[in-house]
């Protein structure tokens, strides 16, 4: 029996679409990477943004665009602090951040802003293959969040008054650390303490909240600090404020996703460290011209100056860390095996 045209077509459309692998495509998973610093190209700005974006791209490229990403620069996706809580509960994706800001929440964390704890570049990228690299992922693990790429800076000190070298320099300073132990050493030196992200840093200078601030040589080109600094005393010959801030992933968010995804993100992480490594150096040594070109007067730490800063950092900062439990102390003394 013929069936008619319309019963025809309505059995068509009721039968099972058998489709050749690969010929329809879900729509990507788009993901979101936040963090505080100021917004540019892939080319061009704050090596930090750069960064992340060459990140997402490749991921993308890697993931046959099954992956793509948002990048929400200066805070504006979450407020800078509060990014790290927002990792742990899923709510943020990503974020490059400096990682001892979360040490209200996890305290342990804090030994990525320890003074006079990592006094050089070989010692700092050790840290990644040694004991206390395996320590402090797993205690990030632990509670919710994934290091993508293990990024550090160097930093110096941007004053409205005189050039900040020895710990004498401080005294009665109005001047923030970064971190609970910078702030501890900070305010064994004389100094006044106070407590602001680095992206509020150039606020507070411009309305006399604080005198003085000690941030990454990057931060300082960034926010354009030369603009409301008098001094500036660069990390070109070694400091005492060395910062892990690495490209962090909620860990649920990871867990999610199938492992070949997983690969691309771990893989294009790891890619990523040398690029970051080469452009916090050239930072360090661009901070000099930058000030230099606004007139301010440049100066750097030399030997004498960051043996001093260790001294009170060993008698305030260390201890305060390590006496602030069983695994603060361990991380503390991990962190100590690693060759300077």
């Amino acid at each position: 029996m013929r069936l008619p045209r319309r019963a025809a077509l309505t059995g068509l459309l009721a039968a099972p679409v058998l489709l050749r692998p690969g010929s329809l495509r879900a729509a990507p998973r788009v993901l979101k990477i936040s963090h505080q610093f100021p917004g540019g190209t892939i080319d061009q700005g704050d090596f930090r943004d750069r960064l992340v974006r060459r990140f997402a791209a490749e991921v993308q490229q890697r993931t046959n665009n099954e992956l793509s990403f948002e990048i929400h620069p200066a805070a504006m996706l979450v407020k800078t602090v509060a990014q790290f809580s927002a990792l742990r509960r899923g709510a943020l994706d990503f974020t490059l951040y400096p990682l001892a800001y979360a040490g209200g929440e996890v305290p342990e964390v804090n030994i990525g802003l320890m003074p006079g704890l990592v006094t050089s570049w070989q010692q700092a990228l050790a840290w990644k293959a040694a004991e206390i690299g395996a320590r402090l992922t797993d205690t990030l693990e632990q509670r919710g969040v994934k290091i993508i790429t293990w990024i550090w800076q160097s930093g110096g000190v941007v004053s409205r008054a005189g050039a900040v070298v020895r710990p004498d320099d401080v005294k009665g300073l109005k001047i923030r650390g970064g971190s609970r132990e910078m702030d501890l050493m900070l305010k064994g030196a004389g100094g006044v303490i106070s407590a602001v992200p680095s992206n509020e840093i150039r606020p507070a200078m411009q309305s006399g909240a604080i005198d003085a601030a000690i941030t990454s040589s990057t931060t300082l080109i960034s926010f354009r600090m030369e603009e409301v600094g008098k001094a500036v005393t660069t990390a070109s010959k070694g400091s005492f404020w060395f910062m892990f801030e690495p490209l962090l992933m909620s860990k649920a968010i990871h867990d999610s996703l199938p492992a070949d995804q997983q690969k691309a993100i771990s893989e294009v992480g790891a890619s990523l460290e040398a690029f970051a490594l080469d452009r916090a150096k050239a930072d360090d040594i661009e901070l000099a011209s930058v000030f230099g070109r606004a007139g301010a007067k440049v100066a750097a730490f030399d030997a004498p100056a960051l043996q001093q800063w260790q001294d009170i950092a060993r008698e305030t900062a260390w201890k305060d860390f390590a006496a602030r439990g069983a695994s603060c102390a361990e991380l503390l003394t991990l962190a100590g095996k690693v060759p300077g």
